[in-house]
């Protein structure tokens, strides 16, 4: 009976033993996440581990973090990239390509300190904008059709508008506005063909007809003699 208690006295002892030991680790891990989370660097510094390491310029890249014993090592960024503020990465940004299959092109070649400006091409219009707005998309201006005309040319920022005709008049697709059909009788003409929303009325000479009578029946009394 004895044995039996000091058997379980020695096995609650190491039970205790090993939970104490078991919170003094954790105690002990999150007094180090704690401590690496309180670390609060300057805004010309980024962390590394438990260090605040100086940040290299804009047109530069990390090569090396500080130590305790040296500062941080900067490599200037490369022809095609670019750095636009002082950084803690170790890879420069890559210049944005202006792609003319995306109806784009290069309003401000990139340096090594700002990324490439895109602008649309003649003729087209801006469809997508990154985070600083800027042009990275761009779509050809819609044309007018016969029947339409252009109520809104299109801009570097928005597409074309179109509207209908309507009533007596008419455009071919390319007009600002609408035009009235001709009117054949205010101009002493004969009408030949009516007006539709894309053409305008055609207009002939009056005697047309006539002469072109007159010259049948001469043809075919000339035939006949």
């Amino acid at each position: 009976m004895e044995l039996m208690k000091t058997a379980d006295m020695s096995y609650e002892k190491s039970w205790r033993r090993k939970s104490l030991s078991t919170v003094l680790t954790f105690l002990i891990i999150m007094m180090n996440v704690f401590s690496v989370l309180s670390i609060t660097c300057h805004r010309a510094e980024y962390l590394i581990g438990q260090e605040c390491c100086p940040k290299c310029p804009p047109a530069s890249r990390v090569k090396t973090d500080c130590t305790e014993f040296r500062s941080t090592s900067c490599l200037p960024c490369i022809d095609g990239s670019f750095m636009d503020e002082p950084t803690g990465r170790k890879q420069c940004f890559p210049c944005t390509n202006c792609d003319s299959g995306s109806g784009l092109r290069i309003k401000t070649s990139c340096t090594t300190t700002s990324n490439t400006v895109c602008e649309p091409l003649d003729g087209f219009y801006c469809t997508d904008s990154d985070k600083d707005n800027k042009c990275i998309a761009a779509q050809k201006h819609k044309s007018c059709q016969p029947g339409q005309y252009i109520r809104h040319k299109g801009t570097a920022t928005r597409d074309t508008n179109c509207t209908d005709c309507s009533g007596d008049t008419f455009s071919d697709g390319t007009f600002p506005s609408c035009q009235s059909h001709t009117k054949c009788d205010s101009l002493n003409l004969q009408l030949i063909k009516p007006g539709t929303a894309s053409t305008d009325a055609e207009c002939g000479d009056k005697s047309s007809n006539t002469t072109v009578i007159v010259h049948a029946v001469i043809g075919a009394l000339v035939a006949l003699g």
